[in-house]
């Protein structure tokens, strides 16, 4: 009985002292990503938006999707009410880093209900921690469907490309 009450004290303390390690600017970024997409599988609105900057844009699959925090948050807040938003679940990630360590970037593929996409975005540390300040979502096209894709695409964008290019 007594090793038992012994060998149960040593996993509870390792499993504490774990938490007291701290983590690099690495796995903050890891975490908190993860955290940020979770964020959306939960509905949690407010969790969500808290990991953007005030001025941070987002960048949408659609062309025409470019918006700011607030932007965003109008977008978004009818998926989140509902309770629903959506589930992406990073399976690859890299993080780079300014020479300063106050700004990263990174890329991630996504696994999605659109199948892969990637992610891309620009953090910035702020009073110690790392926030959003742009992120962008594409989907994926294998290079064999891209002739494919562009017949769907071009009657629904020619029109704006051609309002773009005026």
């Amino acid at each position: 009985m007594k090793k038992y009450f012994i060998l149960l004290l040593l996993v509870i303390t390792s499993c504490s002292s774990k938490k007291d390690i701290p983590q690099t600017d690495e796995q903050k970024i890891m975490t908190m990503l993860d955290d940020w997409h979770k964020a959306a599988a939960r509905a949690n609105f407010n969790e969500y938006f808290d990991d953007l900057t005030d001025d941070s844009v987002f960048m949408g699959t659609d062309a025409t999707e470019l918006w700011s925090k607030t932007e965003f948050q109008a977008f978004a807040k009818p998926y989140f009410d509902k309770g629903k938003a959506w589930n992406f679940t990073s399976m690859k990630r890299h993080i780079y880093f300014s020479d300063d360590k106050k700004i990263a970037w990174f890329d991630e593929l996504l696994n999605t209900q659109m199948k892969i996409c990637r992610g891309s975005g620009v953090l910035v540390k702020k009073e110690g921690k790392w926030l959003i300040k742009q992120y962008v979502l594409s989907m994926t096209i294998p290079n064999e469907n891209v002739d494919e894709v562009i017949k769907i695409k071009s009657p629904i964008e020619n029109n704006l490309i051609n309002l773009l290019t005026k």
